[in-house]
């Protein structure tokens, strides 16, 4: 039987993801504009570096407990976080508004998340991240985001010097700058809705436990959906109110930016804090890793062929995670209906994917090269 208060932990649960994802999404829109950074690469940085936080958490908890087995929950985190935040969150997002593509995040931000993603199962490949993978690894996420703020600058000093050449032309009233009090502010409204956020998750997570555990739920299905999904609960709610909003820079930036960030930053930190080395398990060197770097590529042609990911793209994306669940879960249980679930995948479901969005790849460059060079989306 399911109590008052565990109820209510799940309603504060929700009300906190609500309310922290509007103040955070909020006080992002306002710091790109006053900082003169835009909205994406706001997203791509500080929204999807604070959205990270609780695989931080995570990660490096297991890492100092010095127990292989948790340290395995810690890379597993990282892996099924970032695996969620492409499949289950943008996808949910795309499904609820169209998310739009700017250019830079295919020439720049997904191959770098891409190149990420394998740089983890070279590094891991023989079964650990010592100290001077996790240098490699932090050195990385620090160059990425330097080199990200500095294009978004130059980015937006453009925006702006061709917006006063037009207000100039108009005769109308210069924008006054912004001082370092609005940036504070701005700050400040970050770190108040990331922590009602982090809150918010945590009991919307254990109050789901809860519930689950009371009506006969497995502990390993509730692990496998509930914990797996909950260190995204941030990223997702982050991203839906965004999109919301109108915020789609954000939205699409924070889950980009978030698994670079799990993957260089948070593993990065744990190898280097961990003396013998991070553990990465044999199966999630031959499985768990591969499939999150599938599921990278797989977003480029996505966010290649248009402006926007599409709400079809979106619905493919969610039924491709819930697929994902359903293998964990017929797996670990060696279910009978494995066999034939594979059988399905491998010879219906992945080709047919895989065709479809090669024709429209296939289609997006012909319509590109009869329309001719043309000024897109920065």
């Amino acid at each position: 039987m399911v109590d008052a208060v565990t109820v209510g932990r799940f309603v504060l649960g929700v009300v906190g993801l609500i309310l922290g994802a509007r103040l955070l999404v909020q006080g992002a829109s306002r710091l790109a504009a006053t900082i003169g950074i835009s909205p994406l690469v706001i997203g791509l940085t500080v929204v999807a570096f604070g959205t990270g936080s609780p695989e931080l958490a995570v990660t490096l908890r297991a890492a100092w407990s010095g127990d292989p087995g948790a340290a395995d929950i810690g890379v597993g985190n990282v892996v099924g976080s970032n695996i969620a935040n492409i499949l289950l969150v943008l996808g949910v997002s795309a499904v609820l508004t169209p998310l739009v593509v700017r250019r830079r995040l295919v020439g720049w931000d997904v191959p770098v998340m891409i190149v990420a993603s394998g740089l983890l199962l070279v590094l891991g490949w023989d079964g650990t991240i010592s100290r001077l993978d996790g240098a490699i690894m932090f050195g990385g996420i620090l160059i990425y985001t330097v080199a990200s703020i500095l294009q978004g600058r130059r980015a937006t000093a453009r925006e702006r010097a061709a917006a006063a050449s037009d207000i100039r032309a108009e005769g109308l009233p210069a924008v006054p700058a912004s001082g370092a009090g609005q940036v504070l502010l701005q700050f400040v409204l970050i770190a108040v809705g990331l922590v009602i956020l982090v809150v918010g998750a945590d009991q919307l997570v254990a109050a789901a436990r809860t519930i689950a555990s009371a009506l006969g739920v497995s502990e390993l299905v509730i692990g496998l959906t509930v914990v797996a999904v909950g260190t995204s609960l941030p990223e997702a709610a982050t991203s839906i109110i965004a999109g919301l909003r109108g915020e789609r820079d954000i939205a699409l930036g924070n889950a980009v930016g978030s698994n670079l960030f799990n993957i260089l930053a948070v593993l990065g930190l744990a190898g280097l804090v961990t003396p013998e080395g991070l553990p990465v398990s044999a199966q999630a060197r031959s499985f768990d890793i591969p499939v999150m770097i599938a599921v990278a590529v797989a977003c480029l042609p996505v966010v290649f062929t248009g402006a926007r990911i599409t709400r079809w793209e979106g619905l493919l994306f969610v039924l491709y995670y819930a697929a994902y669940t359903a293998f964990l879960y017929l797996r670990s249980e060696q279910h009978a209906l494995l066999t034939p679930f594979n059988a399905v995948m491998l010879a219906f479901v992945l080709p047919l994917t895989v065709l479809g969005l090669g024709l429209t790849v296939l289609g997006a460059l012909r319509s590109r090269r009869q329309a001719g060079p043309s000024g897109g989306q920065g």
